[in-house]
């Protein structure tokens, strides 16, 4: 058997001097690294003192400052979201689900009408649907000297949100709603027989239609908050109709005159819309004067370019006009139309919003056999609509 062999190496024993500083190095020979009899690395000796450490942690950045910014807080509008059709002995209710005009759909669920829930729902147009006996749903009925007035409470109460999600995003609301009805009295013993139609059945045979003549901003976004403008300037108006009853109606302006005064057969006068339809503005001044091609049946846009009356100092301008609504069915014609002079058109110089130019061929002549007043009287889908007074300065004045 082979002995094991042995060999014991002598181990280097370091240094100690205090005036030197030692760390661990390889060992160096002849310049070389060299290393001790069992291949450890030698100790080297550092003479002298160490240089002072220049390394440092780098500084944070500095966010730069935003600058002032233009910014004007913007109020929330009262949305029309409500609307309510009071029969003989019932109450119609409809409520939009966008309730508070900001694109949330609310859940039905957090609907009621004096503790009575929604009877149906109009899914396409996002509506939900209330009726109720005018002694139902928790209403309260006063009577005052001339009338009998019903009055239910449509309460909104905010749902949570699912998971126990700890937040809301709307707030409770109360909305009052009040069905009026004329007290007739009998002061007499003979009897009295009534010729009178209940408000609510006259509304009724109306279609419950709302028009609306307003000054738009320039986006057409917002209803204009200033009557103020300039020769020049461009009046953006809108003329509008809602209804609570989802037929579908194309709004036309039949005629319109601007005077001095709120009346409306005061002198001086200008008709610029007439002929059932025909905007002649451009046609008599040379203006821009124009409709804006249709975005909704419900609605019908037209620019005025502002001007004075030139005996007027005032500079007031009210404009009047006739309103009125077609079921969508009906075929644009020479008494149902929107057209505008355009200057360029060689072969036709009326165009129509609706995209039916040869119905403004008459614009030159005569479009109806009968007054405007008698057709518009006859379908009784009318109403005279105003706006203003519009204030209209000299150019540059009062800048």
């Amino acid at each position: 058997m082979p002995q094991s062999l042995q060999t014991n190496y002598p181990m280097p024993v370091p240094q100690r001097n205090p005036s030197q500083f030692s760390m661990q190095t390889p060992g160096v020979v002849d310049g070389k690294p060299g290393q001790g009899p069992l291949g450890a690395q030698s100790k080297q000796l550092l003479q002298g003192p160490m240089e002072k450490l220049t390394w440092t942690f780098p500084s944070l950045l500095e966010e730069p400052l935003q600058p002032e910014i233009p910014f004007e807080l913007q109020n929330p509008l009262s949305p029309n979201s409500v609307g309510a059709q009071c029969g003989e002995n019932s109450v119609y209710v409809e409520v939009m689900e966008d309730f508070f005009g900001t694109g949330q759909l609310l859940m039905a669920s957090g609907f009621a009408l004096g503790g009575c829930g929604p009877t149906g729902q109009d899914n396409n147009a996002r509506v939900l649907l209330f009726e109720s006996e005018l002694h139902g749903c928790g209403s309260m009925l006063t009577v005052t000297e001339d009338a009998l007035v019903y009055t239910f409470s449509l309460v909104y109460t905010p749902q949570e949100f699912s998971n126990g999600v700890p937040i809301v995003r709307s707030s409770g609301a109360v909305v009052n709603i009040e069905c009026h009805y004329p007290r007739m009295h009998n002061v007499s013993s003979n009897v009295l027989v009534p010729t009178w139609l209940p408000y609510a059945a006259t509304k009724v045979a109306e279609e419950r239609l709302v028009f609306s003549l307003k000054l738009m901003t320039d986006e057409w976004q917002f209803e204009r908050p200033s009557n103020r403008y300039f020769l020049g300037d461009i009046v953006n108006i809108e003329a509008s109709v809602k209804t609570y009853n989802h037929v579908p109606l194309r709004v036309y302006v039949d005629r319109c005159v601007a005077t001095v005064s709120p009346d409306v057969n005061s002198t001086p006068r200008y008709s610029f819309i007439e002929n059932n339809g025909c905007l002649v503005d451009a046609k008599f001044t040379g203006s821009s004067s124009r409709y804006l091609p249709r975005t909704q049946i419900d609605k019908l846009q037209f620019q005025l370019e502002a001007f004075r009356f030139q005996q007027a100092n005032s500079g007031l301008v009210y404009i009047t006009c006739i309103v009125k609504v077609v079921p969508v069915a009906t075929p644009t014609n020479s008494e149902q139309k929107a057209c505008s002079f355009s200057s360029n058109g060689f072969v036709a110089p009326w165009v129509s919003v609706d995209e039916s130019d040869e119905v403004c061929g008459c614009c030159d002549s005569t479009c109806s056999s009968s007054s405007a007043s008698d057709q518009i009287l006859g379908d009784l889908r009318w109403e005279q609509a105003s706006v203003g007074p519009l204030n209209v300065k000299d150019f540059g004045f009062g800048r």
